[in-house]
């Protein structure tokens, strides 16, 4: 009789359409009644975003601060990205998505003007950690095309499409009253309508001097004391930009025509220069041939040398197929700097931000559509910068994601030692010129790793997120190190076998799963053409004579198994599966055995085709061991659908819709082969129909369930060019491959059940070095439980096969879906006990979870030796297809699997080292009292649908809930927290849910994040302490938190964007431009453009719009810790410089009265004896 339990009703109700109920009454490791002492409650959770990391996708515009050192980048999607020193970054969002068209920094002021598509302009105030509107101004009838603010200026200026001008004060975001008309601006000058304006700029030596470009090819030179034009330049080419020199008497256009003009500023009639850089000069003096547009140039000038003229496009129509450039002239010299991806803006740093100064160029940072650059004009060569920021993660796209939290300390360094080596490119040797900002402070000190895969480039890329703010205080993501796994494969040679890589769904290559031990670093890595690579971490190169690879046969349901020789009948009784087991570089050995002679010409073929050797491994990962599915009955293998590795067994498992194989890598062979009807036995919960029997399907152009069909859908080409290549391939050329092992003991062991007609009995089959199988059979062991298989939960029977098609794609066909590795109690002692065994958890996508037992030889040389045994026995079923296993102690604490701490495989070892056996990590933690009375584990289930905790050994229900009812759960992880451990669930309807362990108590539920894209569904990761990411974007990754701690201490982790900087001294005029009037020429533009002046503006015209950021946003101080403390200590300097002023004033005041006082004196003695009249 179940107890009642009021907790768990008030639970309930709180779950809202979830449900929580107990399946047990007595719990595990305690008195009866008595539930496990859970800490988390729902008020340690908060779900909140945190920083986001990579390139900007569909970058549009681009802005510097020269004096801040801040860049920000506008994108196609209304983003803003803005970043500072490594470690300071920061994200925002404009509401309206539209796309950013422009971006102007208000020098050294913290704020930041945006132009979008929609005819608005935002105020962002930068003085905060999170970045917020001030101010936004909509314009109702016309439409922005270019925006330009003056330095130290207040007053921005707005053309719009039908050529006119607005100006706007940034301080209030009014219209001012002041318009410039496009027809009093070019007036007789043109028989049109000029086009939109493309380019304004004020004169740098004038500020009452304003350039106005408009797209027909007219330039204006506009004096806005006396509101006309003084002069007009005519061009028949359209103009792109306009660039000036810091002296004020020559400005230089790009045109559409790949042509470059120089105008001097009072010689309006033609240019003085034409410059055609990329076009051929004809010999006669004609005209050079048109190229294609400079879309903008920049004209910087230096002291010691030559101005510099640096520009992107112009080349000639005739390099078809040449890369976008960059063109930098610097005096006679003309470099063309070839860039990977199109140039969307570049600007160049210069050391002053005032115009009328000589710049001195120092780097261009040149903003492409996937990268960003950063060049050195100070070197010769001009090298680019090396880039801090972790901007490539989207080199090519990610297939596959995997969060780690709380890694080994050791293991991040050793990473960043092997990935420092394989820089080969030779980088400038001056330090990152983007370095504006100061990083945050935080409590938390726990290094994470996040690891990707990526499709076309087949990489495995670690990166790092150095969140230890003990050191530098910072928030940081690193590139740490790139693995190619494609080096294993030989290169298709053909152009016909060479993958399409404009389609990169296409890529026989592409990362599908990986699976990585932390301890001891091992990596296996399932590609989607049906391979596993095994790699071990060295520290050492090492050259390798043969890559071991072993190919295994996954033999389909025996429905669909057919002889051909049997007319299509289906075959009576399963085979044995086929292991293939011969040594690669030895030519005589014998071919593998084959149940079917009239497939002989296509199977035992596998996907890809392996390097013989691979001539030097580098430092870093190394691969171990290449496992592959051949083609069976001509029909390529099944997409692996799940993988795991263990250290600690030495053993690999990977799974598809036909089965599963373990792997021993230690010993290079296959442990297990069997199909996934064989794994229930005689207990098939299923009824699963007979297919209709099918003959061996010949290669033609049909369309094959491919090895390469899961990433988005069938791979129709690639599959036709994987047939057509290695099917022609006779299996008498190639070469067997494995180890070959000692004389006379066991290398393999596959285990399946025979028919449920029969009493139940293990089919045991040895291959031997001689290649003799020999079959036992015995009455089963009754090792792991009495009679047919138990289920957890009898009531959960009735639901029928289809209950779990939940998932999106889902097949009919019953897939592996999960592995864990365990130490785990499956029966009971005499004594009373339970003594934990090695254990492997398989889950299926029909819900079903069945625990393998794992015989392991002992470490050392028996486990080189002995094989390794498995039983198969405890099964557990819940609704929707299994995603996530892991086991719990009897106090709740998780029990991660066991592994094995890494050792340099490459170092040789004593004797002594090597008779010693290696010592594992144990995985159960329990108290000793545990082990004597009572449950001594709990294995955690989660699955699409519902969640389960079941109490072992005596597999009793301990606690169910179903997570939801009207969708169905993508991702879920079993995580641990700073107070416990919980389930995290994340819902295709974009609820992010987290469940109490063992109790199943709903401890969040938020509507988060709607499923729009099955990148967000591939990529998302749980990890401990409450950290998360997806993909939020096909190049940046965005991380969350689902933890009350890290959400209040998120603001103090964050980098502050403003930092206290003194504005750089004005350029000294002289003292004959000073006496003569030749400097720069200020203007009072409060005076002119002031409502007092000018008037108000249309009210129509534009509508204001207050931010959520506030007017006193701007003149409030940053906040944080940091921010108080400069602020204080800037006001301390000031008041220091001010009190040091005023003494030098008094002091000055008094050497004044000093001198007066004696020149008074002198006079008085000088004129004291003379009369009046002799003055």
């Amino acid at each position: 009789m179940k107890k009642f339990n009021i907790r768990k009703v008030l639970d309930g109700l709180t779950a809202g359409t979830s449900s929580s109920a107990s399946c047990a009454s007595p719990q595990p490791g305690h008195k009866e009644g008595e539930p496990v002492p859970e800490s988390l409650q729902s008020e340690h959770f908060q779900l909140c975003k945190t920083v986001r990391h990579g390139f900007p996708y569909q970058p549009s515009a681009m802005a510097f601060d020269p004096v801040q050192k801040i860049l920000a980048i506008g994108t196609q999607s209304g983003a803003l990205r803005l970043f500072g020193q490594p470690g300071v970054e920061c994200y925002c969002q404009h509401e309206s998505g539209a796309a950013v068209i422009q971006l102007q920094f208000l020098i050294n002021e913290g704020a930041l003007v945006s132009a979008l598509t929609d005819d608005s302009i935002h105020l962002w105030n930068l003085r905060q950690k999170r970045p917020a509107v001030l101010h936004s101004l909509k314009f109702n009838r016309e439409r922005i095309t270019f925006c330009h603010l003056p330095f130290q200026s207040k007053w921005l200026y707005v053309g719009t499409e039908r050529g006119n001008i607005y100006i706007v004060n940034v301080e209030s975001f009014t219209l001012s009253g002041y318009v410039i008309m496009w027809n009093k601006a070019i007036e007789l000058s043109s028989k049109t309508h000029p086009g939109p304006v493309v380019h304004i700029s004020d004169n740098p030596m004038d500020e009452g001097k304003l350039t106005i470009g408009f797209e027909c090819g007219i330039v204006v030179l506009w004096d806005l004391k006396s509101k006309k034009a003084d002069y007009r330049y005519n061009y028949d080419e359209a103009i792109h930009s306009v660039a000036w020199h810091h002296e004020g008497k020559q400005f230089v256009c790009s045109h559409s025509d790949g042509s470059l003009t120089i105008w001097n500023v009072k010689s309006p009639a033609k240019p003085a220069h034409i410059i055609t850089p990329h076009g051929k000069q004809p010999k006669d003096g004609k005209k050079p041939e048109p190229c294609k547009p400079i879309l903008k140039v920049e004209y910087k000038t230096t002291r010691s040398s030559d101005p510099f003229m640096i520009l992107s496009g112009g080349l000639s129509y005739d390099t078809v197929g040449r890369r976008p450039c960059l063109t930098v002239m610097h005096g006679k010299s003309t470099a063309v700097l070839e860039m990977d991806y199109p140039i969307v803006d570049f600007l160049t740093l210069c050391e002053t931000p005032y115009p009328n100064d000589f710049q001195e160029p120092y780097a261009v940072v040149v903003l492409l559509e996937k990268d960003l650059v950063v060049i050195d004009l100070a070197q010769n060569g001009y090298p680019i910068f090396e880039n801090p920021y972790p901007l490539t993660i989207h080199e090519s796209p990610v297939t596959c994601c995997e969060y780690f939290a709380d890694c080994p300390g050791d293991l991040i360094p050793a990473l960043y030692t092997v990935g420092s080596r394989q820089k080969c490119q030779v980088y400038s040797k001056k330090e990152w010129p983007i370095n504006g900002g100061n990083w945050g402070q935080g409590t938390q000190s726990y290094p994470e790793i996040i690891m990707t895969g990526t499709l076309l480039y087949y990489e495995i890329n670690l990166i790092v997120i150095n969140c230890t703010f003990f050191a530098f205080f910072k928030v940081m993501l690193q590139v740490l190190y790139k693995l190619k796994t494609a080096k294993v494969f030989e290169k298709p040679r053909s152009k016909e076998d060479k993958p399409n890589v404009e389609t990169p769904d296409e890529d026989p290559f592409a990362i599908q799963a990986m699976s990585l031990c932390l301890e001891s670093r091992m990596l296996c890595i399932a590609g989607v053409s049906a391979h596993i690579i095994i790699y071990k971490f060295s520290q050492q190169e090492v050259t390798s004579e043969a890559v071991q690879l072993l190919e295994v046969r996954l033999m389909s349901e025996p429905n669909d198994v057919v002889s051909p020789d049997a007319g299509g009948e289906p075959a009576a009784a399963p085979t044995t599966p086929t292991v293939t087991c011969n040594p690669q570089n030895n030519p005589e050995s014998q071919p593998p055995i084959d149940n079917s002679p009239s497939d002989a010409t296509r199977d035992h073929i596998p996907c890809l085709r392996v390097r013989n050797s691979l001539a030097r491994q580098s430092p870093g990962y190394q691969v171990e061991l290449v496992v592959q599915l051949a083609w069976v009955g001509g029909e390529p293998p099944q997409q692996i659908t799940s993988l795991a590795i263990n250290s600690s067994y030495s053993l690999v498992v990977f799974g598809n819709n036909n089965g599963l194989a373990i792997v021993d890598y230690l010993q290079k062979t296959v442990v297990l082969n069997m199909g996934t009807q064989e794994l229930y036995g005689s207990s098939d919960p299923y009824q699963r129909q007979p297919r209709s029997p099918r003959k061996s399907r010949q290669p033609s152009g049909e369309i094959p369930t491919s090895c390469m069909s899961g990433l988005t859908s069938l791979y129709t080409e690639s599959v036709k060019k994987l047939r057509a290549s290695y099917l022609s391939k006779s299996p008498g050329k190639k070469q067997s491959i494995s180890i070959d092992p000692p004389p006379s003991y066991v290398v393999a062991v596959c285990i399946f059940f025979a028919p449920c007609s029969l009493p139940a009995r293990l089919l045991m089959c040895s291959i031997e070095r001689n290649g003799i199988a020999a079959l036992f059979s015995f009455p089963f062991l009754r090792l792991i439980f009495n009679g047919d298989i138990n289920t957890a939960d009898t009531r959960d029977n009735s639901f029928s096969r289809s209950s779990s098609i939940t998932s999106i794609d889902r097949e009919s066909r019953e897939a592996i879906a999960f592995f864990h590795f365990c130490e785990t109690p499956t029966r009971r002692a005499e004594g009373g006990g339970a003594a934990a065994t090695p254990g492997l958890w398989v889950g299926t996508t029909f819900g079903t979870a069945l625990l393998m037992a794992l015989n392991v030889p002992l470490a050392g040389e028996q486990r080189l030796l002995q094989p390794v045994a498995i039983l198969s026995g405890i099964m557990v079923r819940l609704k929707g297809g299994i995603l996530r296993m892991a086991c719990l102690d009897a106090t709740g604490a998780l029990l991660p699997p066991p592994s094995e701490p890494w050792h340099e495989p490459n170092t040789p070892q004593d004797n002594d080292d090597k008779e010693r056996p290696r010592r594992r990590r144990p995985a159960s933690t329990s108290p000793p009292g545990s082990l004597e009375q009572g449950e001594t584990q709990f294995a955690v289930f989660c699955s699409e649908k519902q969640a389960k905790v079941v109490a072992l050994p005596s597999q009793a229900c301990a606690f169910k809930h179903n997570i939801t009812e009207t969708s169905f759960v993508l991702r879920s992880d079993v995580v641990q927290m700073s107070g416990g451990c919980c389930i995290a669930c994340f819902c295709a309807n974009g609820h992010v849910m987290t469940l109490s362990l063992p109790s199943l108590r709903p401890l969040l539920d938020v509507n988060y994040l709607p499923l729009t894209d099955m990148r967000i569904a591939r990529t998302f990761c749980f990890s401990n302490h409450g950290q998360a990411l997806f993909l939020t974007s096909p190049t940046e990754i965005q991380r969350i938190t689902y933890s009350q701690e890290t959400c209040e201490n998120l603001q103090e982790m964050l980098g502050e964007l403003f930092t206290p900087v003194e504005t750089p001294e004005a350029p000294n005029r002289g003292f004959f431009k000073g006496l003569f009037g030749g400097g720069a020429q200020s203007l009072d533009r409060e005076d002119l453009f002031g409502e007092a002046t000018a008037g108000k503006a249309s009210r129509t015209l534009a509508q204001h719009i207050p931010g959520p950021g506030g007017i006193e946003g701007m003149k409030g101080a940053a906040s944080g810790v940091v921010g108080e403390l400069a602020r204080a200590r800037i006001a301390l300097d000031e008041r220091g410089q001010k009190l040091g002023e005023l003494e030098e004033r008094t002091a000055a005041m008094m050497a004044s009265a000093e001198s007066f006082s004696k020149h008074a004196h002198d006079m008085m003695l000088k004129y004291k004896d003379k009369k009046w009249y002799q003055l």
